[in-house]
């Protein structure tokens, strides 16, 4: 027992060290939590902070919570480009590694940052202008648009701190350093979590700049990862480099590049998408109330989801450099060890929400309107979070083979074909009210992972050249 633990600690010490690896050669087990532990503490971190800052926004009142849910449901969409992009980077860059050509790792890390620059400009002048008129889309009242307008405009102007921060911490798992990554959203997330009572609250005689002072710690937590990560690269240690001459755009490695980020991106997009058509069911059906507990649930739920995302990137980089050293064996070996794991942890999660989702609710608020609504949505969401794990680590690891599309049409079908028309059907047909709403969400979840693992099983991904 003692060695045991001996050679647990010493693999998370060597996790935590910050080193690009070669992960097509040695132990999968060891692979998988050298590259599962940084990523996991990296996103527990990342959930924390969403939980952190759900709390203190919840201080400001009911209309606040609503419009930092809301806005938070629409900048998803965001995410889901950075997350569109990230993914494409990882699967080339793991690729180049597995083959050791660093020098075109290097290149498309650079190409996929001049992207990610062109398309946060013109997300945030778009979010900027229309921002009144998408809070009211989402089903925001008058009151809420004209407390959170500011907010919302923040996030978007600066929404390239978040397409940033997570498309080069995709960059680094790619290369298979992840505790970079880590270390890059721990001091975004800490940073976030002492600026937020500062600049909601004030100090002193200073009373603070309320919602708005959420919206802009946000900001300045995540730029300083950027700035942290960017300092380091330009540092010329590790695989990948940052040089001036790959900054010129090329046009091969950008076509490669967004012909895998675009069938990712609107993989997400369209999850993203379905969660917003949900939050405006809620808010229709419940009104403000329903709302602002629907949101406190869906931050307990990031919570948890953001760790298991931990081991499915492991997945990604996994399959990814052993296809690159031609081990597809080994590749899909570390993908059903990963999802073992990321299954048992899922369950885990699923029997707390369950049976504690009243303390963890009421430890956001006392309202009993949004309390009844958070624990049942909370209960209800939380208990398919074993086929989360299960469809989250299939589906990354079909990205991370560079099968981008194969992953948006099961998206597509199980979220827009399937949860969204249930769900309208259910709110306008049925008296099934609020938790009918709820329960199309782990119905959908299960039927995608499924999905996603009879088409992991059939195995075309290891013949996808990238």
């Amino acid at each position: 027992m003692k060695v045991y633990l001996k050679n647990l600690y010493s693999v998370f010490q060597d996790a935590l060290r910050g080193e690009e690896r070669d992960y097509t050669i040695g132990s999968i087990r060891k692979a998988i939590f050298l590259l599962a532990i940084p990523m996991i503490l990296e996103l527990s971190l990342e959930s924390i902070f969403a939980i952190v800052d759900i709390y203190f926004v919840g201080k400001l009142g009911k209309n606040a919570i609503a419009v930092v849910g809301f806005t938070e449901s629409m900048v998803t969409i965001i995410y889901s480009v950075a997350i569109g992009l990230s993914t494409a980077a990882t699967a080339i860059v793991a690729r180049r590694v597995g083959e050791k050509n660093f020098g075109g790792a290097s290149k498309a890390a650079i190409q996929a940052l001049i992207i990610s620059l062109i398309v946060s400009s013109i997300t945030g002048i778009i979010g900027w202008v229309y921002a009144a008129k998408l809070l009211g889309f989402m089903g925001a009242s008058s009151s809420v648009i004209s407390e959170g307008l500011n907010f919302t405009r923040i996030m978007f102007a600066f929404n390239v701190v978040i397409m940033l921060l997570f498309l080069i911490n995709g960059i680094f798992r790619g290369a298979g350093n992840a505790a970079l990554a880590m270390k890059s959203l721990w001091i975004a997330s800490l940073i976030n979590i002492v600026l937020d009572p500062l600049l909601i609250y004030g100090i002193g005689s200073w009373s603070g700049w309320g919602i708005e002072g959420a919206a802009i710690a946000t900001c300045m937590g995540r730029g300083s990862g950027v700035v942290y990560q960017v300092c380091h690269r330009f540092n010329g240690s590790g695989l990948i480099k940052f040089r001036l001459r790959d900054v010129f755009p090329d046009v091969s490695v950008m076509k490669s590049m967004i012909s895998l980020a675009w069938p990712a991106t609107f993989q997400f997009i369209i999850a993203s998408g379905s969660w917003i058509i949900i939050t405006k069911l809620v808010s229709e059906t419940g009104g403000t109330d329903a709302s602002a507990g629907y949101q406190i649930a869906i931050r307990n739920v990031v919570f948890f989801i953001l760790p298991a995302w931990g081991l499915s990137n492991a997945a990604a980089t996994l399959t990814g450099q052993n296809l690159g050293a031609e081990k597809p064996e080994r590749a899909e070996a570390s993908v059903y060890l990963a999802t073992k794991y990321n299954a048992i942890f899922m369950a885990l999660v699923s029997l707390i929400f369950i049976f504690f989702s009243g303390p963890i609710i009421g430890f956001f608020t006392d309202v009993p309107s949004v309390m009844n609504v958070g624990v049942r949505s909370l209960q209800i969401i939380g208990s398919g979070f074993i086929f989360y794990g299960i469809g989250m680590v299939m589906i990354q690891a079909l990205n991370g083979a560079g099968d981008t599309i194969t992953p948006t049409w099961i998206n597509f079908i199980g979220f827009w074909v399937f949860q969204i028309p249930l769900a309208y059907m259910i709110q306008r047909y049925t008296d099934f009210g609020l938790d009918g709403i709820f329960a199309v969400v782990p119905v959908a979840e299960t039927g995608i992972a499924l999905v996603s693992y009879l088409i992991f099983r059939r195995g075309k991904w290891k013949v996808i050249q990238v």
